[in-house]
């Protein structure tokens, strides 16, 4: 029996008609798109084309568009670019306690550059409240960037509620949208955004494409020093290939979106409706309703998500325990610690991220597998064993 891959925030399955695209630019047409003649033009056109591809994704101008290589390298130009270009103004920006690492480390980086960093709490679904940005705000704040939707909870956040307080205090808002474009609808303008992070691995694209939406007008420094790619934002040779790939993924998306949320929703209910029917002790992490479809994030209390991991994947059930950045890790998720979940609980989460690939027959192999691998590991535990004896 084939694995049963479950683990799509981490890592999704090239799309055919996207791996299918990208071939010839391997090949034949290999010239560098900074080139005159007619090999360049081609690689040229084809960024173009791509590029217009991805910006009817998200709803922006084509020329608001700037491919970069990773959602990493798109946050760190977000937060660095903005900081350098208007610290003249002032020095502090927002984020939240439940951003991704390449938003938490970057502005880290920044804070030891002397710029000041406010840190936002979130409720117990890792939700950011508006009111709270609003009164963080003072005159020194340049930017506020809070994630569109957490990979690790599924909680999606009320960008464009906060928006509108940005808006109204003259504050450049971004968004790492990572984990959202492709999976529910985005829209720069219905958002509010000024900024936003995009990658065409979350969307059945290639590894090595990603964009940053940037609106016309805002100012912004880049963190690459040399040629004139993508208008002087973002130096260096560009990954035609790759982008070529994320172009057409862009626009499968979008074509497909309404389909593939319906399918990936069937599958989650089935499985928050039935597992805790399973297995008992059982913790629900994120916001019930406000979550990204074909996401589950479960503790199971008294046994830690690692021994979970192992075992599921022996009986070919691939997962991950919280953030994919921290799996290899034995450290607490800091999304859950800023959501209040205890640290005992912390380290039994288990994620589930289906794909368009998955099928009812994944969750049954679910529903039929974790219940011993749980049961078996809480016999093992001295935890587990004090709790039932006192209750």
């Amino acid at each position: 029996m084939s694995a049963a891959y479950l683990d799509h925030v981490a890592g999704m399955p090239l799309h055919p008609k996207a791996y299918e695209a990208m071939v010839p630019y391997f090949g034949e047409l290999y010239g560098n798109p900074s080139s005159i003649h007619d090999g360049g033009e081609k690689a040229r056109e084809a960024i173009e084309e791509a590029r217009a591809r991805v910006s009817k994704l998200i709803g922006c101008q084509e020329e608001e568009l700037y491919f970069t290589s990773c959602g990493t390298e798109s946050n760190n130009l977000a937060l660095k670019g903005i900081a350098w270009a208007h610290q003249s103004r002032g020095k502090e920006i927002i984020i939240s306690g439940v951003e991704h690492f390449s938003i938490m480390h970057t502005a880290n980086a920044l804070e030891r550059a002397g710029f000041h960093i406010t840190r936002l709490p979130v409720d117990q679904y890792g939700m950011v409240d508006p009111g709270a940005v609003d009164k963080a705000i003072t005159p020194q704040t340049i930017l506020v960037s809070i994630m569109h939707a957490n990979p690790e909870v599924g909680t999606i956040e009320p960008i464009a509620e906060i928006s509108k307080i940005t808006r109204a205090k003259n504050v450049l808002l971004h968004t790492d949208a990572v984990d959202s474009v492709g999976a529910i609808p985005v829209d720069v303008n219905k958002l509010g955004v000024d900024l936003l992070s995009l990658s065409a691995t979350q969307f059945y694209g290639p590894k090595g494409a990603a964009a940053l939406y940037l609106r016309k007008g805002v100012r912004i420094f880049p963190l690459l020093d040399g040629g004139i790619q993508e208008r002087g934002l973002r130096a260096g040779t560009e990954n035609v290939p790759a982008i070529v790939g994320m172009g057409v993924a862009a626009e499968l998306a979008r074509e497909e979106l309404p389909q593939r949320m319906s399918h990936l929703k069937r599958l989650q209910e089935r499985l928050t409706e039935e597992l805790p029917k399973r297995i008992p002790y059982l913790r629900f992490l994120g916001h019930p309703t406000q979550r990204l479809p074909g996401h589950v994030s479960v503790a199971v209390e008294f046994i830690e998500g690692e021994a979970m991991l192992l075992f599921m994947d022996m009986e070919g059930i691939q997962i991950s325990s919280g953030s994919a950045c921290i799996s290899r890790s034995l450290k607490v998720s800091h999304v859950m610690l800023a959501m209040g979940v205890d640290a005992a609980t912390a380290q039994g989460s288990l994620l589930f991220t289906f794909g368009m690939q998955n099928t009812e027959g994944d969750i049954s192999r679910v529903l039929e597998a974790l219940p011993p691998v749980v049961e078996r590991l809480r016999n093992m535990s001295p935890v587990y064993r004090k709790a039932m004896a006192r209750k």
